[in-house]
């Protein structure tokens, strides 16, 4: 697919959780950068810090994997990474962000 400069002008939000490390989980979430052509799709950037649990938090930040395309219309993208370590410990996420329809 060709994209038009507008159809990168969009941001995704995530809601992902993180594995269950130390006796507990997270949650990453937070809205994406606008995309960012790569060959012939887009990526998003993001970055942020986790929920509170357990008394800390943790960062996070990277680049998503290219556009995946909906039968219904609209794209999605794969996140996958691992936190700071911070409380002796780090926790590991993967999943996907909500459909952009541009």
């Amino acid at each position: 697919m060709l994209y038009q400069a507008a159809e990168i002008f969009h941001v995704h939000n995530y809601s992902i959780p993180t594995t269950f490390d130390n006796g507990h989980t997270h949650r990453v979430f937070g809205v994406t950068s606008l995309g960012v052509l790569k060959g012939n799709t887009h990526v998003h950037y993001y970055r942020g810090y986790t929920t509170l649990e357990d008394g800390h938090v943790h960062y996070f930040g990277g680049v998503t994997g290219p556009a995946i395309f909906l039968p219904g219309g609209g794209h999605i993208h794969n996140y996958r990474g691992v936190t700071s370590f911070d409380d002796r410990h780090r926790h590991a996420y993967a999943g996907t962000d909500s459909p952009s329809y541009f």
